[in-house]
């Protein structure tokens, strides 16, 4: 009787759902994602025991082996431990963690600032803490799924506007009446277009409309602005962002992510975001890295402008190919194939001769925009890049 209790169950309905999903069954029979690195040495990994190049990583300022970030992550361990095993409202908090959000508030021109294990959940939290019924939520309906995670645990009224369209943002507003609290969300950088915010013209769009604005900038902090401060610097419009929510996993080569704003709302979002008040603290060392980073924006611009150097170079290459790259602004580049056959195919070529990517297709994307995500570094050589260009001639001529 009591062996039978753990006998492996087989018939509920969840169990066989998973043993005949479809979307499992192609992407264990193709193999395009989850793939294992054995070893990384800057722009180079090694995929079982074969040294490739990163073509698709987040590392844009190539600070993930920075010599003073490492040894401030190593510090952080040593004078802290590992983890503070507990979430910030408790027994969490710290004063590394204080620091960083002093400097990330500063550096990106707002009042506080929070930071969470996750950018993902810095996402969510960026919308759940603040949404209420009652609320219109507008959101790009290219935005993150993080932004819309959060939204999904609210009882506000979710509008979507076409992809960076101020002007069908404000044809949605004209529907709504001014007295009704509205949150309006969208990226600074779209990861998967690399796409800018048309940020004036959704200013204007959102002038007198009792909007509160909430921005991801996770690919734009880093990346645009003077040193790296972001979308809303790029514009000269801190100011009129009400919510900066960004992650430290890209640009600062760490892990976390963070939310800036006035000091009321940071402090309101510390209070309602269960995000916030049920994660634990984020570790030590990347808080330290992420720090020792964020310094490194202001007193190592080469970095940035290597960036941009680097993006300029790869998108002439894609260009002499007449390769697709969806207007891309940023070094995020997509390179949009238009089926999952030809995207599939695509990846595969430039993998065998040694570039990695990732693919992106539908629903991830919209129908006929299926591609290969690219991302440049400021860590790619010119040797680097001349792979790339060999890699992507080989797979264009194969398309």
């Amino acid at each position: 009787m009591i062996s039978s209790l753990f006998t492996a169950k087989t018939g509920n309905s969840i169990t066989q759902r998973c043993r005949a999903d479809e979307t499992t069954r192609l992407r264990l029979q193709y193999n395009p994602f989850y793939r294992t690195f054995d070893r990384q040495v800057g722009t180079h990994v090694w995929l079982d025991g074969r040294e490739i190049v990163m073509l698709s990583s987040n590392d844009y300022l190539g600070l993930t082996h920075h010599p003073k970030v490492i040894e401030a992550a190593q510090r952080g361990l040593a004078e802290w431990g590992t983890s503070t095993t507990g979430a910030r409202l408790s027994n969490g908090s710290r004063t590394y963690h204080r620091r960083l959000e002093e400097k990330l508030a500063a550096f990106i021109g707002k009042e506080d600032c929070h930071i969470s294990v996750a950018g993902y959940l810095s996402c969510m939290s960026a919308i759940q803490a603040f949404a209420q019924k009652g609320d219109v939520v507008l959101g790009d309906k290219n935005l993150h799924s993080s932004i819309w995670a959060g939204l999904g645990l609210t009882q506000a009224r979710a509008e979507r506007f076409a992809h960076n369209n101020p002007a069908d943002l404000r044809a949605l507003l004209s529907f709504e009446s001014v007295e009704t609290p509205k949150i309006v969300a969208f990226e600074g950088v779209y990861s998967m277009e690399g796409h800018i915010a048309a940020l004036p013209e959704i200013l204007s769009a959102t002038k007198d409309q009792n909007c509160f604005l909430v921005m991801d900038d996770a690919h734009g902090f880093g990346v645009l602005g003077k040193e790296g401060r972001g979308t809303a610097d790029h514009f000269g419009a801190t100011d009129s962002i009400d919510l900066i929510a960004g992650s430290l996993s890209k640009a600062l080569s760490s892990t976390g992510g963070f939310v800036a704003g006035s000091r009321d709302v940071i402090e309101y979002l510390r209070s309602h975001s269960k995000q916030t008040i049920f994660s634990a603290a984020l570790a030590p060392a990347q808080s330290y890295a992420a720090e020792a980073a964020l310094d490194l924006l202001v007193t190592e611009p080469q970095h940035l402008q290597r960036l941009w150097d680097n993006t300029r170079r790869y998108k002439q290459i894609l260009a002499d190919l007449k390769l697709d790259f969806w207007g891309s602004e940023t070094p995020a580049v997509p390179i949009v194939l238009g089926s999952k056959e030809r995207a599939f195919r695509f990846w595969q070529h430039l993998l065998d001769r040694g570039v990695f990517t990732v693919m992106s297709i539908a629903p991830a994307v919209p129908p006929g925009k299926d591609l290969v995500r690219t991302a440049i570094s400021a860590c790619h050589t010119d040797e680097d890049l001349s792979k790339i260009a060999d890699a992507m001639a080989f797979a264009a001529r194969r398309l």
